[in-house]
């Protein structure tokens, strides 16, 4: 999977979501007003894919003791959506979760979720390592530490990740306010 230099901007048929590690006892250990934003954001990110029918992955981290994905993201979630356990930070270092990545043959992988500097940086620079074109949802993430985040991004940065927000990323997905879902998705950033 080579990502191009057409893949500087979010395309909805060279995209996947992958939403990493938004678990309930995981949000609970986050600002009240960062796990708010994070959530209300995945929830956005997925209702937008499965409307333009881009391919959604959800990752849980250790289920068995952080819990389930956070109801405000599960309860959108489309059945093609799959959700897979990991015990690794990076989702790259299970095999199952890169199997689903790279058999969706798309190049472009947007990611969100928790915590910034733990899951998402290695998840997004073994993406990179990969090949693949990654975008990173800066209002879509948290860490515990705000400075953590912040860092996290600085570092996906200057790897060569994409860092975005939601709204850049659903009018990418769209490209054009003539396209035939773009009054569907509207609400979604208002």
């Amino acid at each position: 999977m080579e990502a191009g230099k057409a893949d500087r901007v979010c395309n909805a048929r060279r995209g996947q979501l992958l939403v990493v590690d938004i678990q309930e006892r995981l949000a609970s250990a986050m600002a009240e007003a960062d796990r708010a934003r994070v959530c209300r954001t995945a929830a956005g990110l997925v209702q937008a894919a499965t409307a333009l029918e881009i391919p959604i992955t959800v990752t849980e981290q250790y289920p068995q003791g952080i819990g389930p994905t956070a109801a405000a993201v599960k309860a959108p979630l489309p059945e093609a959506a799959q959700i897979l356990e990991k015990t690794a930070f990076s989702c790259c270092g299970e095999a199952p979760i890169m199997e689903r990545v790279q058999d969706l043959a798309r190049p472009q992988v947007i990611l969100c979720g928790m915590e910034a500097h733990v899951c998402i940086l290695q998840t997004a620079l073994g993406l990179l390592q990969a090949g693949f074109a990654v975008f990173v949802v800066q209002d879509g993430v948290c860490s515990r530490d705000a400075e953590h985040r912040r860092n996290a991004l600085e570092r996906m940065a200057a790897a060569g990740a994409i860092v975005t927000n939601y709204e850049s990323v659903i009018f990418e997905w769209l490209g054009d306010s003539r396209h035939p879902r773009f009054r569907d998705l509207l609400p979604l950033v208002r």
